[in-house]
Formats: C-alpha cells, sequence, structure tokens
C-alpha cells in the first residue's frame, strides 16, 4: 500500500517503513505525528482519489531527527550597480519514517460539528465587539514586508502565528521563524529578519535601508 500525502506544504509518494525528508517539523524527536491531507491512496490494482483529500485518511509517522540539508549557493546581482553576492543555504529539514497508512480513522468529522454549534451562540457578543478589536490590531500592524527577505506570504504567515507589528518580529529568534514558515515555498534566511525588525522598530529608516543595500535576502 501507498499514498501521496501532503506535509508541511509539499507532496510525497510514502509506503509504510519509507523514511523521508520533509521540511522541518515542530514535533520533537522520538514523538509520532499524524497527517490527514492525503490525496490518493493505492492498494494493488485499488486507487482511492481525494477531493482533494480522502475522507478519514491517515498517514502515521515516527520523528527521527532534525537536521540541515545540503548547502545551497544562492547568487544575486544588481544591474549596473556593480553589485554581486554569492552566499550559501542549508535547509532546515526532519527526518521521519511512515508508520501507518488507513484509509479511514481521521479525526476530521468531529472538530466541525463542535464549531458549528458554538459558532451561532457565540455569534450575538462577537458581532459587538469585533470591529473595535479589528481596528485596534489594523492601526498597530505594521508592514513586515519591508524587512529584507520577508514577501507578502511569508508577511501573512507570521501575521497568522501572531507575529504582525516589528517589535514583535525582533523579539521572535530566527530559528523559531524558520519553524513558523516552514511551509512556505523557497529558500528563506532568517538570520538577520529580529536585527532589521528591530532598527525598523526604533525608526532608524536610514540605516536599515543602507544596510538592506549589502543584504541577499535577509542574509549578510
Amino acid at each position: 500500500m501507498y499514498a501521496i500525502v501532503e506535509i508541511a506544504g509539499q507532496q510525497f509518494k510514502v509506503a509504510k517503513d519509507q523514511k523521508v525528508f520533509v521540511n522541518r517539523l515542530s514535533t520533537e524527536e522520538g514523538k509520532t505525528v499524524d497527517f490527514d491531507k492525503v490525496l490518493l491512496v493505492g492498494d494493488g490494482s485499488n486507487i482511492t482519489l481525494g477531493a482533494p483529500a480522502i475522507d478519514g485518511a491517515l498517514v502515521g509517522a515516527k520523528v527521527l531527527r532534525h537536521l540541515k540539508g545540503d548547502k545551497v549557493i544562492v547568487f544575486k546581482k544588481k544591474r549596473r550597480k556593480g553589485y554581486r553576492v554569492k552566499n550559501g543555504h542549508r535547509q532546515s529539514l526532519t527526518e521521519i519514517v511512515i508508520e501507518s497508512i488507513a484509509t479511514s480513522g481521521a479525526k476530521k468529522a468531529a472538530p466541525k460539528k463542535e464549531e458549528k454549534k458554538a459558532e451561532p451562540k457565540a455569534a450575538a457578543p462577537v458581532k459587538e465587539t469585533a470591529p473595535k478589536a479589528d481596528a485596534k490590531k489594523s492601526s498597530k500592524a505594521d508592514d513586515l514586508k519591508k524587512v529584507e527577505g520577508i514577501g507578502p506570504k511569508i508577511a501573512e504567515t507570521l501575521v497568522e502565528a501572531g507575529i504582525s507589528t516589528f517589535a514583535e518580529l525582533a523579539k521572535t529568534d530566527a530559528a523559531k521563524i524558520s519553524e513558523i514558515i516552514a511551509g512556505v515555498r523557497g529558500n528563506h534566511v532568517t538570520d538577520t529578519w529580529p536585527a532589521q525588525a528591530q532598527l525598523a522598530a526604533d525608526g532608524k529608516w536610514d540605516e536599515l535601508k543602507k544596510w538592506q543595500d549589502e543584504l541577499d535576502g535577509g542574509k549578510a
């Protein structure tokens, strides 16, 4: 039996006892983790397709270790400025081993029913307070895209994780940021993001601009 499953934003074809390298997971080494975004399950001549995921299907795995991948060379050049920078990057990865593939048993249906029952009861008070809360958030939120290396998708992912201002980003460890954006495609170097965010939070835009001219995707 084999399955095609989505893990940390990537799709893999897996079978029982197979070892797979995926983008860094937050699960600790030695612990088990389940993936319910199973797109296809094949068992001999029987193939089950999802739309997009198979309802009730589940892939179970065990986290073996956290590591970094092979070095990737990143070269950046600015036309007519004589600017060339060559850097290396190693992606944060997690090695897992597939322990089980089940076509039923995923815990999907129950949470949806509970949420539908709870929403009507909380709807009345939320309508009164939500606009005020949203107004406060929008006034406090910063444009995180002003940090070299952060694009619209990464900025959206950080906000969803509760990091919406330069001050909050400055207090977040680079490794933690890498873990939060692990599902975003591309090689993202977060080493300088907290320091850049601190300059932005302090209003030192000239100093930040001068530094960013020397950066390559967020890496010095």
